[in-house]
């Protein structure tokens, strides 16, 4: 480890005042890079699957009680990440929201995808200029003079700085940069003249690449692809390696570089190394070679710094925004097993299960608000899985997001009958394990609230009224986390990748870091989210954070020189049993205000969760 900076080079005459010692200028800040491996569970990680990684772990400080946020998905964390503050103060609640109005930019839908720069846009301008509420680490950063960029996959990419979208302050780089619609307007953040000139000096192109052949995601009798996410990454790291990090380098001044890594997520979610069955599922040999693609791109960075001279000025933190399983359609409860649909096999669970389900009990239309708000037929599903239910698109009583291994529902009339109407279907269903009902509706037996999983904060965007956790289990590998399976809301077959759900195997993270801010070899065993990443840089950039809500990650003070181990505590909340005995419990980890959501669900139905006590605080 590199020794801090020591404030006062120069010794002080004895007769220096103490006030006049105290404005002694603060130390210049270390840079920092954060690479996000998206979808990398914590023990995937060793010196065979990806040794960059491992090193950095071994060498550096190894946070081995890694959490997610919930719903464990991309953008979600992300936000927490860019911001240091959990879900429900950001507002961005799930990779597919109910945007309560009719984005433009995704034809009018109400329930936008929001791995998306245009809908990313979208949001900003509606919720009063910055969706997320709260100030994100590049944009502190960037008003303190420092240089900044975020490179790689299109969504998570931009949300570290959504409202900068000149390209001018942030360099901005990820799947839509260069990339035009059929009209020809561009689909992404536009190249600065500075970096159009820098891109082109290294003989790189000012188009992002498609993901090529890791692309096809298949589909119920085509297997999905067999190729990581090489070619595409491949620019991503050029881009940083070639002309990011020598120009920041020409700046001197400190930098925070983002990283966002697509695989493995991309390519387990694709894979077509399992298709139809549970083994070996995102444990096959396509997936391996994604974890080994991001790691060989954080190889190429820690080079880079290298040869420039940057490495012993920064800090390298390495996370992943969530875990993962292998995806499960079977259910033995739900009415859509006994219908046909053309892109399900028989007896399995189609896309928009849920929506579909509710429409049933509930006997009211399903619109699609993907497709042009059309009123679904029977044997049909909805586009994207999502549902508005009701007789009047554009006063739904219902409102259904569709994600993976969670979903969304919102009421958008606060309608408490009708929320319990909801609730007792969903609790008849097999594949649910575990409901977390908004507070404003009530207590509802069976049911945990929002606002116990740190769901109900600041957030100014549409809070959902329901967050549905699907079942869990494993294929008894020996280590449940490593082979769990989950059901999944999604288009994607069963064999193939998912996570959203609240099973430990989705909510333990991939985490470590390295650099002249951090311990040498210390193994953390306390409790870290991804919001507690993003507070952490926040420290040692030396960054002015003016907080809005209070759902905020802590700073990770055990991991700086002399810093030493919080108190940690554990707890299991359990809910009031429905009629049919189900009770939602769940497992948390605590440092001060701080609460860390290992799993939750139903007992029986989510892979890690205890209904008692746990005999230790660490994992």
């Amino acid at each position: 480890m590199h020794p801090l900076l020591v404030v006062g080079t120069i010794a002080l005459s004895a007769t220096l005042s103490s006030a006049a010692s105290a404005q002694a200028p603060a130390p210049r800040p270390h840079n920092v890079v954060l690479f996000i491996a998206d979808g990398l569970r914590y023990r995937m990680v060793d010196e065979q699957t990806a040794p960059t990684m491992a090193a950095i772990a071994r060498e550096g400080v190894n946070l081995r009680n890694g959490h997610a946020l919930f719903p464990t998905f991309t953008t979600a964390n992300a936000s927490g990440l860019a911001t240091g503050h959990q879900v429900g103060d950001t507002g961005n609640f799930s990779n597919t929201v109910y945007a309560g109005f009719q984005v433009p930019s995704v034809s009018n839908s109400v329930t936008p995808f929001v791995e998306n720069d245009a809908v990313l846009g979208d949001l900003d301008e509606h919720f009063s200029g910055n969706y997320l509420n709260e100030a994100t680490i590049l944009k502190l950063a960037r008003a303190k003079g420092f240089s900044t960029a975020s490179i790689g996959k299109v969504g998570p990419a931009l949300i570290f700085d959504p409202t900068e979208r000149t390209g001018n302050e942030t360099v901005l780089v990820d799947d839509a940069t260069g990339q035009t619609d059929p009209a020809g307007k561009l689909k992404g953040i536009p190249l600065s003249p500075e970096m159009t000139d820098r891109l082109k000096a290294a003989g790189l192109p000012l188009v992002a690449p498609t993901r090529g052949a890791n692309a096809p995601s298949g589909n119920m009798t085509t297997p999905g692809t067999l190729a990581a996410n090489v070619v595409q990454q491949d620019y991503f790291a050029a881009v940083t390696t070639r002309a990011v990090l020598p120009l920041f380098k020409e700046r001197n001044k400190p930098f925070v570089l983002v990283f966002w890594s697509r695989d493995p997520d991309g390519t387990q979610h694709n894979q077509g190394d399992s298709l139809n069955t549970l083994v070996p599922g995102i444990n096959g040999p396509t997936s391996l070679a994604a974890i080994r693609n991001a790691d060989d791109d954080l190889a190429r960075i820690r080079a880079a710094l290298r040869e420039l001279g940057l490495l012993d000025q920064t800090d390298i933190i390495v996370t992943a925004d969530h875990g993962f399983s292998t995806i499960s359609k079977e259910s033995q409860t739900s009415s859509t097993v006994k219908v046909k649909f053309a892109d399900a096999l028989a007896g399995r669970l189609p896309l928009g299960f849920v929506a579909l389900d509710l429409a049933h009990v509930l006997n009211m239309p399903l619109i699609d608000p993907d497709d042009g708000y059309k009123t679904v037929g029977d044997g049909q599903h909805t586009k994207a899985g999502n549902g508005v239910i009701g007789s009047d698109a554009s006063n739904p009583k219902v409102v259904v997001a569709a994600n993976g291994g969670s979903d969304l529902i919102y009421l958008p009339d606060g309608d408490k009958a009708l929320a319990k109407k909801v609730i007792d279907t969903l609790l008849s269903e097999d594949y649910v394990s575990g409901l977390f009902v908004d507070s404003k509706l009530g207590k509802f037996a069976g049911t945990l609230s929002l606002d116990d999983i740190a769901l109900e904060g600041s957030a100014i965007t549409p809070h959902p009224a329901i967050a549905v956790n699907f079942r869990s289990f494993d294929t008894v590998c020996g280590e449940p986390v490593l082979c769990t399976v989950e059901v999944a809301d999604t288009s994607l077959q069963q064999g193939q990748g998912m996570h959203g759900s609240f099973s430990r195997a989705d909510t333990w993270n991939f985490m470590a870091m390295q650099g002249p801010d951090f311990k040498s070899g210390f193994v953390d065993p306390a409790p870290v989210s991804n919001a507690d990443i993003g507070r952490t840089i926040a420290r040692v950039m030396q960054l002015d954070v003016a907080d809005k809500g209070k759902l905020i990650g802590r700073e990770l003070a055990e991991t700086l020189p002399n810093g030493a181990l919080p108190a940690v505590s554990a707890r299991v909340v359990t809910s009031d049993p429905a009629p049919n005995g189900l009770v939602t419990v769940l497992n948390m980890q605590i440092v001060g205000d701080t609460r860390y959501f290992d799993a939750a669900g139903f007992p029986g139905r989510t892979v890690g969760l205890s209904t008692t006590a746990l005999p230790s605080a660490t994992q």
